[in-house]
């Protein structure tokens, strides 16, 4: 389909993003993006050690990527034969249904919606000490929010290949000083290396769930792959590459610098990451290293978080643009950029919730660091748990209907294993999802952010349902991607699909 075919005559918008922009490169600065290796360990991590008083991570991490290779195996092999920047939406759509793909979809936008408004949360509580020792200024976190967001707002109605030129460049500088860190650390008086970071004993032990979700939401972004498959150069290659690669390279990085700071810090870690918050890695750094280091740490620590903010925003606009083209978000979210193939609708609808949150949070004086950031990207985490687990049961629904292409390992065993292995990590998250806020179980919070999960998935069912009975011509497209596209030749061709559960 032309990117154009449907539209008017000379109208400003297109139905299509933009083609052969991503090699495996990018895709994977994307993933790592969102990731956030310094946000994750300078800031997740401490937080996470003072709120929890967890302190096997690096071995959770380890885990982690283990459970999400396995789930890969099959997760890419669906790939290659759906193209939908959707992702988990259009898998769930078309493996398990599409009121369940609907409802996904609802539970996507909220999760990545939390991960992008606590980097917000996160930049401004982090930058406001930094500017007043940098510069003498006293600014409010809001107000730097605000410039972050204004940042993310403007590139998110580029070219994707212009932001992934600006998170190449982040990246690589964050990932190397996270490494730098972590050997000086390693190199400092009194380090005594940790076991009890690498101990397994910790997974299945009082607070396994917990520590399980800080895991997860260290490598939220990897499942960016197929986000943008519909814009990378040949997807069947593409996609699987960036996958393994970017799961192995956070993991790599997570457990190697997770495990040196707990180290360098010793027995009372847990109470120096309540003191000290995110500066404790850059203050056991800073003994070997000087302040220059010191300062250079914390400016890339905040460009970590800006970068994290431009891939969940990416990818956030991308869900609304799938949505929007097959008609279960109004139409105009299902409109490009014509030469830039940027969503801009969905992007300019994202800053539109960033920018509320960003003000309820300063009207009010809730806590950026903890209440924002923290309890977002945990809630967020979980979110997106309950969506890989879905996920990874709808790749054995739909390739029990379309075996072929595909080997035994990638239909059936590594599905089966992985889903198995992730509904345990489920079940685990919810019955520590108090301890992981750091709250009373029983408590608002404790209740809110998982209900809050569950309530969507039904709605979003209901409304998929709805749209069976009042616009069949919707929901046949559910899930299909272009093929679901406005033209009257795609709604045809939706409403002769038959392959997928109704």
């Amino acid at each position: 389909m032309s990117s154009t075919a449907t539209q008017p005559p000379g109208s400003q918008l297109s139905d299509a993003l933009a083609r052969d922009r991503l090699g495996v490169a990018a895709i994977v600065f994307f993933m790592m993006s969102a990731a956030a290796p310094l946000t994750v360990v300078a800031g997740v991590v401490p937080t996470g050690l003072a709120v929890t008083g967890l302190t096997g991570i690096a071995i959770a991490f380890l885990a982690v990527a283990l459970v999400l290779a396995v789930f890969s195996v099959g997760y890419v092999a669906m790939a290659r034969h759906i193209a939908n920047a959707g992702a988990f939406y259009a898998y769930i759509a078309q493996g398990l249904g599409k009121p369940f793909g609907v409802g996904a979809s609802w539970v996507a936008l909220l999760s990545y919606n939390m991960f992008q408004v606590a980097s917000y949360g996160g930049f401004g509580a982090i930058a406001q000490p930094l500017f007043l020792d940098w510069f003498g200024v006293d600014l409010q976190w809001w107000v730097l929010a605000l410039i972050a967001w204004a940042l993310v707002a403007v590139l998110g109605v580029r070219d994707v290949a212009v932001n992934g030129k600006v998170l190449a460049t982040l990246l690589v500088a964050e990932i190397v000083i996270t490494v730098v860190f972590a050997i000086a650390e390693m190199t400092a008086d009194g380090f005594t290396p940790s076991a009890d970071a690498l101990d397994p004993g910790s997974l299945v032990g009082a607070g396994s769930g917990a520590l399980l979700v800080m895991a997860v939401t260290g490598f939220v972004g990897f499942e960016q792959s197929v986000v943008f498959s519909e814009e990378s150069r040949d997807p069947r290659r593409t996609v699987p590459r960036a996958t393994y690669a970017a799961i192995a390279l956070i993991a790599v990085t997570y457990a190697f610098a997770s495990w040196a700071m707990i180290s360098a810090a010793g027995d009372d870690v847990v109470e120096r990451a309540g003191a000290e918050g995110p500066e404790l890695f850059f203050n056991l750094a800073a003994v070997q290293l000087g302040d220059t280091a010191l300062h250079l740490g914390h400016i890339l620590f905040l460009t970590s978080l800006i970068a994290a903010s431009i891939s969940f925003h990416n990818i956030i606009a991308r869900y609304m643009f799938s949505l929007g083209r097959e008609g279960v978000l109004p139409r105009a979210f299902g409109r490009t950029v014509p030469g830039t193939g940027a969503p801009k609708n969905g992007s300019l609808a994202q800053s539109a919730v960033g920018l509320l949150v960003i003000v309820l949070y300063a009207v009010f004086g809730w806590d950026p660091l903890v209440q924002l950031f923290f309890w977002g990207g945990s809630g967020g985490g979980l979110g997106v748990l309950i969506l890989v687990t879905l996920t990874s049961f709808s790749v054995i629904g739909y390739f029990a209907r379309k075996p072929e292409g595909e080997d035994l390992l990638h239909r059936v065993i590594a599905p089966v294993v992985g889903s198995v292995l992730l509904l345990v990590m489920t079940y685990l998250a919810f019955d520590n999802i108090a301890g992981l806020l750091g709250v009373e179980s029983g408590s608002t919070p404790a209740i809110v952010v998982p209900a809050s999960f569950i309530v969507l998935l039904v709605l979003g069912s209901l409304w998929a349902l709805y749209l069976r009975s009042s616009r069949p011509q919707i929901y046949a497209g559910i899930g299909l991607g272009a093929r679901s596209a406005t033209s009257a030749g795609g709604f045809s061709a939706a409403l002769n699909e038959t392959e997928y559960p109704r």
